[in-house]
């Protein structure tokens, strides 16, 4: 999985991440899918050839992640991933749904088309990662293409606190989509969102962002059975 082999997805501003941003981004979305347990403590040299880069940068890019919460430092030995309680994820959820809901219905009246359009690429990446099993990027384009959407709404603050939320959150229930071969619909949700905010349908845009975030806690969030 190393990272330089990875295609970079945009930015918001269509700016491309540098390196350190791109290995920040990998190594966040395998701690959001779970790739990285949470609890158990990993070090920069171990987890380097994994990613396929040296430990200098892995080291300064969890030194990022502790800015998150998405990490612990743990002393000569390297970064324990933080946990993530049931009580938390749900509080997570319902915070995101306050916020992403009625904002997400907004845009169907006041986003620019050409606007929408831009994000198809993302939506279209998200639906491709899904078919090929590739998690990682999942969770990438997801993230990017949900900050996009939200940007629209031209609240700065909003979106960097609905990105807080999602990086905070743990997708345990991926792995488990994908292998049940149920992933593939849950990524086509972000082109049938796309479509109903291009046909200005209100009561189809609320429909839709209310089903996916029922299924990012409902069965992404979902803990496996041991």
């Amino acid at each position: 999985m190393a990272v330089r082999n990875r295609p970079a997805l945009p930015h918001l501003g269509g700016r491309k991440p540098n390196f350190r941003e791109r290995l920040v981004d990998v190594l966040r979305a395998a701690l959001i899918t779970g790739e990285l347990r949470a609890g158990e403590v990993y070090s920069a040299p171990s987890l380097a050839p994994r990613f396929g880069v040296s430990a200098t940068p892995v080291r300064e890019a969890m030194l990022e992640l502790v800015k998150e919460g998405m990490v612990d430092i743990v002393p000569n030995k390297g970064f324990r991933v933080t946990e993530v309680s049931e009580k938390q994820l749900d509080e997570y959820t319902h915070v995101r749904s306050l916020i992403e809901i009625p904002t997400t219905v907004a845009l169907a009246t006041t986003a620019d088309p050409d606007d929408l359009e831009a994000l198809r690429p993302l939506a279209l990446e998200i639906v491709s990662s899904a078919a090929r099993g590739d998690l990682i990027d999942y969770v990438e384009a997801d993230l990017h293409f949900h900050s996009g959407l939200l940007a629209l709404a031209g609240n700065e603050h909003l979106v960097e606190v609905v990105r807080d939320l999602r990086r905070r959150s743990r997708l345990y229930g991926l792995t488990a989509l994908v292998e049940a071969g149920r992933l593939d619909a849950s990524a086509r949700e972000h082109l049938e969102l796309l479509d109903a905010l291009l046909a200005r349908d209100e009561t189809a845009v609320h429909e839709v962002i209310t089903r996916h975030l029922g299924h990012v806690r409902g069965l992404w969030a979902a803990r496996r059975e041991e």
